[in-house]
């Protein structure tokens, strides 16, 4: 499952909190007692955030996430001590901010890590323009069309990003293919999505699935099992497509696509 969450089109760093900030990080904090509020405050400052993860790597250093930031540390920031500590990481936190204010700070970045492609993670309804799609690899992500297809907002991007109104089972597999034809023309090589732990994926006939996507479209409310057969459904059809356009489907079992 080769996939990233960075942003296509700001792909760089700007300060020690983008990395810190990163979720591999954060929810280890938040494990080691550091309350979310703490650093999820909106509006905080990146320098005020690293200041009150920092007390909390202590705790963390015994993991691969913590040798990791080390090491991206002394690669690209010149940081040469053995821990990162409530003394010396507003130093660092300093060095880091020039160096990723630097203009060719992506090429470095690329260049130091030896990294050819970067593999995104992309919402259905994005349009994958701004950027170099050889270089920055659009990977379709499909949570919100297989569990979000009743609220309306979902059903608006989908029309949106494929001019189809959605009126059965039929027009829903068409718009799923003028997904996959706008991600694979934009050179998308993998579709995703994070699955909960009792989801099963079962073949829906398109008849069993049309009156409940008519009742969506219709505004109506679904039954958990209506939810769930819609869900199987759309699971289906994508995977079907992954087949017809010979992509990798990368399914992350047991994950939360909300972090």
């Amino acid at each position: 499952d080769p996939h990233t969450h960075i942003n296509q089109l700001d792909p760089a760093s700007h300060s020690l909190a983008d990395l810190l900030g990163y979720h591999y990080y954060t929810e280890l904090a938040h494990s080691a007692g550091l309350p979310r509020e703490q650093i999820e405050q909106p509006g905080i400052d990146p320098k005020e955030k690293v200041s009150r993860l920092v007390p909390k790597l202590a705790d963390l250093e015994n993991t691969a996430q913590y040798s990791w930031l080390l090491e991206m540390c002394r690669v690209f920031f010149g940081f040469e001590e053995d821990r990162i500590t409530p003394a010396n990481w507003e130093k660092l936190y300093d060095d880091a901010a020039k160096k990723m204010a630097q203009p060719d700070w992506e090429e470095q970045v690329l260049k130091i890590s030896k990294l050819e492609q970067v593999f995104l993670t992309n919402n259905f309804d994005e349009p994958l323009t701004g950027f170099n799609t050889q270089r920055y690899i659009p990977c379709l992500r499909t949570d919100d069309l297989v569990f979000h297809l009743m609220k309306p907002e979902t059903r608006t991007r989908l029309a949106k990003a494929t001019g189809i109104e959605l009126s059965g089972a039929a027009s829903l597999k068409q718009a799923v293919g003028k997904l996959f034809d706008h991600f694979v023309s934009k050179n998308a090589k993998a579709c995703a999505i994070s699955l909960p732990p009792d989801f099963e994926p079962i073949r829906i006939d398109a008849s069993a699935a049309d009156p409940i996507i008519r009742s969506v479209a219709a505004g109506k409310e679904l039954s958990t099992d209506e939810q769930r057969t819609l869900s199987r459904f759309v699971f289906w059809t994508l995977a079907e497509h992954c087949a017809d356009h010979k992509l990798p489907f990368d399914l992350m079992i047991s994950t939360s696509a909300s972090r």
